[in-house]
């Protein structure tokens, strides 16, 4: 699981570095400045959740279900919630909203929650 989080860590850091370029060059003249604030947004969760699997997978002894479990929701959560969002934006960019979205950003937010939640009571009990 160590191996799995430092991937996805290094993968979402990767990409929300390409995604907030592409956001302020190349989104910035298309789309209204609200979308634009809610695709950056999109970039700086999916950024802090990078590092933090980075951090995790770099210090914690990933050996128990919770770890499993702390892991596989700030990566579920990443997913569903900036991905969405990237989805809603540029669908709505080329006026074709993918409204089916919607329901997922809080979705992929729960987990997020879920996980902050878990690695809380890691650090507890």
């Amino acid at each position: 699981m160590t191996q799995t989080a430092l991937i996805f860590g290094s993968f979402f850091g990767f990409t929300a570095v390409i995604f907030g370029a592409f956001g302020a060059h190349l989104l910035k003249k298309k789309i209204t400045s609200d979308q634009l604030q809610s695709f950056e947004t999109g970039v700086k969760y999916q950024m802090y959740h990078a590092i933090v699997l980075l951090i995790l997978g770099f210090n914690l002894e990933i050996n128990t279900s919770i770890d499993t479990y702390i892991i596989n929701s700030f990566i579920l959560g990443t997913l569903l919630f900036s991905f969405s969002i990237y989805g809603l934006v540029l669908s709505s960019a080329k006026s074709k909203k993918l409204k089916f979205l919607g329901p997922i950003t809080p979705l992929g937010g729960l987990f997020l929650v879920v996980g902050w939640l878990l690695l809380i009571y890691k650090f507890v009990v």
